[in-house]
């Protein structure tokens, strides 16, 4: 059962509560560079990027945000770290959420200025607590007399190692997060997501399982610093994985170190494999063996590259083998079974029409136009 929280307005997405669980990238340009940004999120978003977030690390990104909001449809989020009044200026340009660091900026007074005009304009916060820069051992909402060379945050123990009653970096970043809640919380401001972020599996897992059943605010999962497309994605999906399935996290965002777009389509994918999400086409195929008369790899990748051209929500099998292929893959609403110079096109498991090798891609396509979405 997914977990019941509260619901919060990004520009017209809302999050949490019984709406879907939506996918994020953040931009990977110059944020000040207004063309080049505003063409990477048109990008994501053709690809199904539902919320983007842009960093602000001076003036000059805080300022371009107001041309970028005039340019593109879906909800922005302002990246914040260490300096307040990119907060007030981000807001003051339209956007629709900020982020927070409660690790780099830990001035109360500071923040408060910040929740005051997020109040004015109902612009959500989202608070980022990030494993990276987790405020010193002892110096949570603290701003003098701590050196962040000397935080000890490296010499707690993860999720894995805890024994006993000792302090781990999965309590200390919680106490970072119900430090921030409980500021915003006292300025009668409730507009509020939460996200808990480690690379370290074990220790995000942990981290959101528990303040899940502290707070009543929506979550946003990620793994922060995942790594490359491929091993990024894997970890990734183990740990958001868990958390979606045991009913945790209202949206999310795959952190890779690669294009942005694949960023949404991991994400999309991990949601599709929970049955969290039927948005595009889920391809459905075989890993191939000694039985296959045709490339399988091959097969499924050109399927895969032309099922980028539609938006239905249909599933679509690729099989190597025409004897046991379309029974394998009954569930699918179609699918194709390659054999020797020939093809089998077949729906639900039925078989409709048999095809010559050359023609096989295109009467796939033919059949998936003629199919209505599953959903």
């Amino acid at each position: 059962m997914r977990r019941n929280t509260s619901v919060v307005s990004v520009g017209n997405v809302k999050v949490g509560g019984n709406n879907d669980i939506t996918v994020q990238s953040m931009t990977k340009t110059n944020t000040s560079d207004v063309n080049a940004t505003v063409k990477q999120i048109k990008d994501l978003e053709e690809a199904g990027c539902e919320i983007i977030r842009c960093a602000v690390p001076d003036m000059a990104a805080a300022e371009a945000l107001k041309s970028i909001k005039q340019q593109v449809s879906i909800p922005v989020i302002a990246d914040i770290h260490f300096h307040y009044k990119l907060a007030i200026e981000a807001a003051r340009n339209g956007v629709d959420c900020l982020r927070l660091n409660p690790g780099n900026l830990r001035d109360s007074e500071q923040i408060k200025d910040v929740v005051k005009i997020a109040k004015e304009r109902s612009i959500p916060i989202r608070i980022g607590v990030n494993f990276g820069s987790l405020p010193p051992v002892g110096g949570i909402g603290k701003t003098k007399g701590f050196s962040r060379h000397m935080d000890m945050v490296n010499t707690l123990p993860k999720a894995s190692e805890i024994t006993n009653d000792t302090y781990s970096v999965v309590d200390h970043m919680i106490a970072t997060a119900l430090w921030e809640i409980s500021l915003l919380e006292q300025m009668d401001f409730d507009d509020i997501k939460i996200s808990l972020k480690a690379f370290d599996v074990p220790t995000t897992i942990e981290s959101y399982r528990r303040l899940a059943k502290l707070v009543p605010y929506p979550f946003h999962l990620g793994i922060t610093e995942a790594g490359t497309a491929f091993a990024g994605s894997i970890r990734t999906a183990v740990g958001l994985g868990v958390l979606l399935y045991e009913g945790i996290g209202d949206t999310i965002r795959v952190s890779l170190s690669d294009d942005p777009v694949k960023e949404v389509e991991a994400g999309f994918e991990i949601l599709k494999s929970l049955n969290l999400r039927n948005k595009g086409t889920t391809l459905v195929a075989c890993p191939s063996c000694g039985r296959a008369d045709v490339d399988v790899r091959k097969l499924a990748n050109d399927v895969d590259q032309l099922l980028k051209k539609t938006d239905k929500n249909i599933k679509v099998a690729v099989m190597g083998c025409e004897v046991n292929g379309p029974g394998e893959a009954k569930d699918a609403d179609i699918g194709i079974a390659a054999g020797a110079g020939r093809a089998i096109i077949f729906k639900k498991g039925e078989k409709v029409k048999v095809v010559p090798e050359e023609n096989m891609l295109a009467a796939l396509m033919e059949e998936i136009e003629n199919t209505p979405s599953s959903v």
